[in-house]
């Protein structure tokens, strides 16, 4: 059969999840998933809104049921499911009973695989048991080292004959090869719910499912290595990053020379006394192209930098300079092009004395810069990513950004406030204790209640 595309709706904000519904439904997804974290933030009220929405459509409900079967599922089909999801490391009598139940209240049953050891031999016993379905999570971070991201669900599919669907970071880029390799639902869930116009991006993918050939995607693919964070991290912004970081605090109120220029690479440190220039000039020499020399300088005047030492960078292929300290000869920098941002500008430099380290930690203003750590800097400050978190962070970030590009879109398409886009009254946190509430927006029945105690009533004729 021909295979079909499934929207899984993994937002927390219905309104936001119906949305996206609605667009990716006129670009002709064949099936609607109420994810887990929107069953988790919204309960099944979600299944209910999404099926009175659209009431001829397949809705999945991904409960992940662990156990309790019978009613998790009963409650899943009463809501308007017509399939519900059962983890396959749940206990062989959980999935049996979910496929009781299923039969007993008019449920299909799916059972997800993730997290199973032997994927091949949990199929067999879902198919077995009467499961109608199961799922596959395919590591497309597999893909990016040049591995083969499909080789579990080409095994699954040889072992059994139900249907096989797929999930997985799934693009228009990979979804040909998910549908060559057996699938026969395809699960997608950023790639359309993130892209500034779903219906387009359902589009795309129906494309390419059909066709064979990769399409093109809003949506970045991963990155697993180092080799990809250059690019990454250009790509994104500081804002972006920090929100990656759980809102990392940053080096802020910098002057930056190249002002809307990005700059991101790894840090090669630098300690010296304001005013002292020896070290951060003989630091340039241990620098590798695409480097940020990173410089503690005290934060105050004499200048440590100027257009001399940014020369020997520019020869040295430098990606940027950051100076916690002060520069000069900023008009011939700014010429040059090298991006440098810095604590302070002064025209007079110090004595190079050679006090300081090079390639030692940095701790300024409570943030730590070790050698080999990831600088990423622009017009809004400077941000240090642990080496051992970058791809993470990359990836996080390049996640906040496309997040961002649909929230944007949704605030231009209604002229919404991000506060309503959002949702964000839902989603302070409520304090323990009893304490006040937020102020909430006021309805138009209470503004019209308010009006009718301050104006004055029409005397009787």
């Amino acid at each position: 059969m021909t295979a079909q595309l499934q929207l899984a709706l993994d937002q927390v904000d219905l309104h936001r999840a119906l949305r996206a519904a609605a667009e990716a439904v006129r670009g002709g997804v064949a099936i609607l998933e109420v994810g887990t974290p929107l069953l988790k933030a919204e309960g099944l009220d979600a299944v209910r809104a999404v099926r009175e929405a659209h009431p001829h459509v397949e809705i999945v409900c991904d409960g992940k049921t662990m156990d309790a079967g019978r009613l998790e599922l009963e409650a899943a089909a009463k809501a308007g499911a017509s399939m519900g999801t059962v983890l396959g490391v749940a206990s062989d009598s959980t999935i049996l009973e979910c496929v009781e139940a299923g039969t007993n209240y008019g449920i299909r049953i799916l059972v997800d695989l993730l997290g199973c050891e032997d994927p091949v031999a949990r199929a067999r016993f879902a198919e077995e048991a009467g499961a109608d379905a199961v799922n596959v999570h395919c590591p497309i971070d597999e893909q990016v080292r040049g591995g083969d991201p499909f080789e579990t669900l080409r095994a699954v599919r040889a072992a059994v004959s139900i249907p096989v669907t797929v999930a997985g970071g799934i693009t228009a880029r990979t979804a040909p090869e998910a549908v060559a390799a057996g699938a026969d639902v395809i699960i997608v869930g950023g790639a359309i719910t993130k892209a500034r116009d779903a219906e387009d991006a359902t589009r795309e993918l129906i494309e390419a499912m059909r066709t064979g050939v990769a399409g093109r995607s809003e949506v970045a693919e991963r990155i697993s290595s180092e080799q990809d964070l250059q690019r990454t991290f250009t790509e994104v912004s500081t804002p972006n990053v920090s929100d990656a970081m759980h809102r990392a605090p940053c080096w802020s109120g910098l002057i930056a020379t190249a002002p809307g220029v990005r700059i991101a690479g790894k840090a090669v440190t630098c300690r010296t006394m304001p005013g002292d220039w020896a070290k951060p000039v003989e630091a340039i020499d241990t620098c590798s192209p695409g480097d940020v020399l990173v410089i503690d300088a005290g934060g105050v005047p004499p200048a440590i930098w100027g257009e001399l030492a940014t020369h020997s960078a520019l020869n040295r292929g430098l990606a940027g300079v950051v100076v916690l300290g002060a520069i000069r000869d900023t008009a011939d920098i700014r010429r040059l092009g090298l991006p440098v941002f810095a604590r302070a500008v002064s025209a007079n430099a110090g004595e190079p004395k050679g006090f300081g380290e090079i390639g030692v930690a940095l701790r300024v203003d409570g943030i730590e810069c070790r050698p080999g750590d990831w600088i990423v800097a622009d017009d809004d400050g400077v941000l240090v990513v642990p080496q051992k978190k970058a791809v993470e962070v990359a990836n996080r970030a390049m996640y906040c950004l496309e997040a961002e590009n649909r929230i944007r879109a949704e605030i231009r398409a209604d002229g919404q406030t991000l506060a309503q886009v959002a949702d964000l009254y839902k989603w302070e946190k409520k304090v323990v204790g009893g304490a006040a509430p937020a102020a909430q927006p006021p309805s138009k029945a209470s503004d019209d209640a308010r009006k009718a105690e301050t104006e004055p009533t029409p005397a009787s004729e």
